[in-house]
């Protein structure tokens, strides 16, 4: 005598494990456009009071680290002198609980960075968006999603 109860918990299971590694699995960069410009050796970052996400700023600065490039954090409306490159951020967050897990938790949604001269113009700019209809990387670090959004803010190639 056969049982289905067991294959149906395979499924289950099998199922749970493949939405869990959607939900962490990478993210990319979007929409990126970038202007011909000299190299980029040091960036002032614009901090933005209205970016709901606590580690965004950090995660910035440790990608640009990761490219060889020094940054310093300026709050809004500052002039800082040395400052020819400026980095401007906007940011969207939302609250679900990732899996196998019981408490609601933030995430990264979207997050848009530009490239900028101290008198405005813009030298490159990037997207991250989430997938909607699949979720892919839904709960990813901030980091990991920000990541291939520097990359490409900096180089110009999206991955």
């Amino acid at each position: 005598m056969f049982s289905p109860v067991p294959a149906l918990e395979l499924a289950k299971a099998t199922a749970s494990a493949a939405s869990t590694a959607i939900s962490y699995g990478p993210s990319r960069a979007r929409h990126t456009v970038r202007h011909e410009h000299a190299p980029v050796q040091s960036i002032c970052i614009e901090y933005n009071r209205q970016a709901p996400v606590q580690d965004v700023l950090p995660a910035l600065q440790a990608e640009l680290r990761a490219l060889h490039i020094d940054s310093r954090v300026y709050d809004t409306g500052s002039t800082a002198e040395g400052c020819a490159v400026w980095l401007r951020y906007a940011a969207s967050m939302d609250w679900g609980i990732p899996p196998f897990a019981s408490e609601h938790r933030a995430y990264l949604t979207a997050a848009a960075l530009s490239l900028q001269t101290a008198d405005g113009r813009i030298l490159s700019s990037s997207q991250y968006e989430l997938d909607t209809v699949f979720g892919i990387g839904k709960w990813s670090t901030t980091r990991s999603k920000i990541s291939p959004v520097v990359v490409a803010l900096i180089t110009g190639f999206e991955n």
